[in-house]
């Protein structure tokens, strides 16, 4: 019998016991590495990727069961923000130099995990440390000056944490499909299942032959839709449509997915009314957590806003919230006041891209369009640009501005529909 971990140790990814003491040792990508670096000479072929590998699976810190593992992407934003921010309190010209070139590296992030298809916690972090590293400076230099009352920070914190609690709702089930239990048997067994329910022309015959995928259009969809209804069921495929076969099953979760539901390559899942995956709460916005998401940018807006006006009639005495950002003369007369209007110049770049994004989902919603539905319309051709390119109307689901909202407004209020197996 093995004896328990203690504090710091733990078991690396080859499966062998290791201890934190050794976690500069026998590394011998990283020796080579060095060794070419200081020759001069190119690394071989995956070798920076093996080092960061290692590097990742021995960055721990003690704990009670063992050590635990850091999540390296948690890690740039809790050090490189303030470091950032204080810099740029230095020097109106550093000023300009950092806040302009930090929009650009959080750019340039982001599309470099999307290309390589990565789920990162770097923007999550980097979210919640900006939110709790604001409201520090905001107690620590804005509110000592005597300017804000204290029903004021009350108002201010209020609405931190109604975010934070509709933030919370959104990290959680976006409405993810169920997967088949017969799918991870038959994955387990390697084996295809021969039906459901002793019917052989059930949905797991898709994944056997070819013959269950008619068998899902003749006997299937027929089923599910007297069931739930056409537009509810996992199935809405028609014998005259066998086209429609293709647009709904999904070879990845091996099902039939309803109407506007649609595959998260990052998450690895089908989800009911997708929308998009999003980065900065690491999950997929869906019909169970698009409002929540909604309330949480709301929140965020109106919090922020809040915050930005409070401050600068604090630091630019005299002058209105727009003309303060743009001209405040006695900004960098001390080091305090220099770093309060660092940060909301922060904040107002943060809340500037996120109120585009909170366009962009409530006239979406007026609409009746999903993100994803709009790209497909893109992709193919087949919707209207409105408003200037702001919105893409796919005609498919509109019913009118009131309409739209009050379906909107009843997401997730119904039952989860059943599995595509109780359906057939």
């Amino acid at each position: 019998m093995e004896e328990p971990l203690c504090c710091c140790e733990y078991v690396d990814r080859r499966g062998e016991r290791n201890h934190l003491a050794a976690c500069c040792c026998d590394c011998q990508d990283l020796d080579e590495g060095c060794e070419r670096w200081l020759a001069c000479r190119s690394l071989p072929p995956g070798a920076l990727e093996r080092i960061a590998d290692t590097v990742a699976d021995r960055l721990r810190v003690p704990w009670f069961a063992g050590a635990v593992k850091i999540k390296v992407s948690l890690v740039p934003p809790l050090v490189l923000l303030p470091v950032f921010l204080h810099v740029a309190a230095l020097h109106v010209l550093l000023g300009f130099v950092v806040l302009t070139s930090l929009p650009v590296v959080v750019l340039w992030y982001y599309y470099l995990t999307h290309r390589r298809k990565e789920r990162t916690l770097f923007f999550l972090s980097l979210g919640l440390f900006s939110l709790a590293y604001m409201y520090y400076v905001f107690l620590q230099e804005v509110v000592p000056r005597g300017r804000v009352g204290y029903s004021q920070v009350v108002a201010l914190t209020c609405g931190l944490i109604l975010m934070l609690a509709a933030l919370s709702r959104a990290k959680k089930d976006p409405g993810y499909l169920p997967i088949p239990a017969s799918n991870e048997k038959s994955s387990h067994q390697g084996l295809p299942s021969s039906g459901v329910r002793g019917g052989s022309e059930g949905l797991h015959g898709v994944r056997g032959s070819s013959e269950g995928l008619h068998g899902v259009t003749a006997s299937g969809a027929a089923s599910g839709r007297a069931a739930n209804g056409e537009a509810k069921g996992y199935s809405r495929m028609s014998a005259e449509e066998p086209e429609g076969v293709k647009k709904d099953w999904c070879t990845k979760c091996q099902l039939v997915r309803p109407a506007r539901a649609g595959h998260c390559r990052l998450c690895g899942r089908c989800v009911r009314r997708l929308d998009h995956h999003c980065v900065w709460i690491n999950s997929c916005v869906g019909e169970q957590n698009h409002q929540a998401f909604i309330l949480a940018l709301s929140f965020f807006m109106l919090t922020s806003v809040y915050g930005i006006t409070l401050t600068l009639h604090t630091v630019c005495r005299g002058r209105t919230p727009f003309v303060a950002l743009f001209y405040c003369p006695g900004a960098y007369s001390d080091y305090s006041s220099a770093l309060s209007f660092t940060c909301v110049w922060y904040c107002a770049i943060v809340t500037a891209g996120m109120g585009y994004i909170l366009l962009i989902q409530l006239l979406n919603i007026s609409y009746n369009v999903t993100e994803r539905e709009a790209r497909l319309a893109l992709r193919d051709n087949t919707g209207r640009r409105l408003l200037g390119g702001l919105v893409i109307d796919t005609g498919q689901y509109n019913r009118g501005f009131l309409c739209n909202w009050g379906h909107f407004l009843s997401l997730g209020s119904s039952p989860p529909q059943r599995s595509a197996e109780d359906i057939v």
